[in-house]
């Protein structure tokens, strides 16, 4: 599902300047925090999941989409859920199967929110050209983003350790 989510991301306008081995590193770091989030460990894993969607919206604003574009691509994260473990869900007690897509669906919105978040935060800071650590949030490169997704892999590692 990764390489067919990166395969997506790729072909859009904005991403030629994300070197496709950092652009599949974050869609795994996405899927993997989404996982916990559905997990036993989902209380701890929301901070994460919070920053790593925030990541998101910030990349994209670097990447110069749209706010849209930002929740298109989210959007389409969705829809492969579905195609990819949509079967296995149905095949749950239908009321086990019905919670299960509730929590993904308002989890993947809860991320939506967080990255248009991220988004404007982005724009808001290059406007005014700092963030909380005086650094410019519009400009971007592979190793920054590489630096700051090992970052939060970190820390969702740190939280899955617990489980």
């Amino acid at each position: 599902m990764i390489p067919e989510w990166a395969d997506w991301l790729t072909e859009r306008p904005g991403s030629t300047n994300i070197p496709r081995p950092v652009v599949e590193r974050q869609a795994r770091l996405i899927l993997d925090t989404l996982i916990a989030m559905l997990g036993p460990l989902r209380r701890e894993a929301k901070p994460v999941w919070q920053h790593v969607t925030e990541h998101y919206g910030r990349i994209a604003a670097a990447r110069g989409l749209a706010a849209g574009e930002v929740v298109e691509e989210l959007q389409q994260l969705r829809l492969l859920l579905i195609k990819y473990i949509g079967a296995l869900v149905a095949a749950l007690r239908p009321r086990r199967a019905v919670a299960v897509f509730l929590r993904l669906n308002a989890i993947i919105d809860r991320g939506i929110a967080q990255a248009v978040v991220g988004y404007t935060d982005a724009l808001v800071a290059s406007l005014l050209m700092t963030d909380r650590n005086t650094q410019p949030l519009t400009e971007t490169n592979g190793d920054d983003s590489a630096r700051q997704l090992e970052a939060l892999e970190q820390e969702l590692a740190a939280v899955t350790a617990r489980g």
